[in-house]
């Protein structure tokens, strides 16, 4: 409660300095957010890569690892894509408009040319790798290197959001200088129901259908698992829940132990539905407003990237906001407009733990149902 205070705090101070119009101070906002977003850009690439590698490097072994772990992937990726894919659909029925900011040159195909998509990619395939052999002191050398360097990139990242605020009065005084109030209300008021619609949608019809093609009652799956959906809605933590989400599948809804311990703390850890229809449809959202033109085959590559950053949003300070904030700070994408996002922010991460969750639990009862077929 206490940094939204600040954040909405930074908000208004920004905005009233860009209303002044006076050029020393726009030039200094113009310095300000400069050079914070080159300092995001230096770090965007590295942080989502080893975040990726690291997660899945760690993933654990034991009986029946190979089964409970092929399925447990299986539901998470087939989940987060059709999450996303919502979130895409409602993007582009519902077209939030462009906030008629200044357009500067596209550097999108820089980015694609940069193959960051395939770094993601790779980044994935080395960490799944990675999980899969034997924990030789080889392996553990790796790991802790990567862990290394990820902590220390972490603690860069946690120095950038302490001044966060800064940065949030300088973006929102750059754009208050070009904007009508109007036309901000307009835009962001669509670009909220895109993204909340999309969970929304995401929570009560996506997961109970994939629920009812195992020949699973969603409306006792969901009952059950009540205690840990309210939890982390509140929370706003899927790490802080887990041991609620463990408690509640064991204890309420009958999941295997051996199923629940190793699913749920990987799905804690890599499905991340609400993440990544959040990644896509801001990520659309701050490129319009660049004058990057949102082609199909421009929206389907970011719907796979948004797929695979959230899969290493765990650990990342702020989540999926800063991911967002890196990918789109290495597009030069006017993520100025992320700071009008921000302060509203807590209540869309409110909806979206609770549907990483959901999801969670879904994909844990789904895969205990298969493996209780099999058996």
């Amino acid at each position: 409660m206490k940094k939204t205070v600040i954040w909405i705090g930074a908000l208004v101070v920004g905005a009233i300095l860009g209303l002044l119009g006076l050029d020393r101070i726009n030039d200094l906002m113009d310095f300000i957010a400069t050079v914070y977003v080159r300092l995001f850009q230096l770090l965007a690439v590295p942080t989502i890569v080893l975040a990726i590698t690291t997660t899945l490097a760690t993933l654990g072994s034991g009986p029946d690892a190979g089964r409970i772990f092929r399925h447990t992937i299986s539901y998470t990726l087939l989940t987060t894509i059709v999450a996303a894919a919502v979130g895409l659909l409602l993007y582009v029925i519902i077209a939030p408009g462009n906030m008629q900011l200044p357009v500067a040159d596209s550097e999108l195909p820089i980015f694609l040319e940069g193959n960051v998509l395939s770094l993601l990619i790779l980044a994935a395939a080395i960490g799944i790798a990675l999980s899969q052999i034997a924990d030789t002191p080889q392996k553990k050398t790796v790991v802790n290197f990567l862990q290394g360097v990820q902590e220390v990139l972490f603690t860069l990242i946690r120095g950038l959001i302490v001044i966060l605020p800064v940065g949030i009065v300088a973006f929102a005084a750059q754009l208050s200088a070009q904007l009508s109030a109007g036309v901000i209300a307009d835009s962001l008021g669509k670009y909220v129901a895109v993204v909340l619609g999309g969970n929304l949608l995401q929570f009560f019809v996506v997961l109970p259908f994939f629920l009812l093609t195992r020949h699973l009652n969603p409306i006792r799956v969901m009952s059950k698992m009540t205690p840990a959906i309210l939890t982390a809605l509140f929370t706003k933590s899927s790490a802080a829940t887990l041991p609620v989400t463990m408690e509640t599948a064991e204890k309420r809804l009958g999941i295997q132990p051996k199923v629940a311990r190793f699913v749920l703390p990987i799905c804690t850890t890599i499905n991340m539905n609400g993440c990544a229809a959040f990644i896509l449809v801001t990520s659309l959202f701050v490129m319009q407003q660049g004058g990057i033109e949102l082609t199909w085959p421009t929206m389907l590559t970011w719907l796979l990237i948004s797929v695979v950053s959230a899969i290493g949003n765990a650990g990342v300070p702020m989540g999926c906001y800063f991911l967002t904030l890196s990918l789109m700070s290495g597009i030069n994408a006017p993520i100025a407009v992320l700071g009008i996002i921000l302060p509203i922010y807590t209540i869309i991460d409110m909806v979206e733990t609770a549907v990483n969750v959901w999801s969670d639990s879904c994909v844990c009862a789904m895969t205990d149902h298969d493996l209780k077929d099999r058996s």
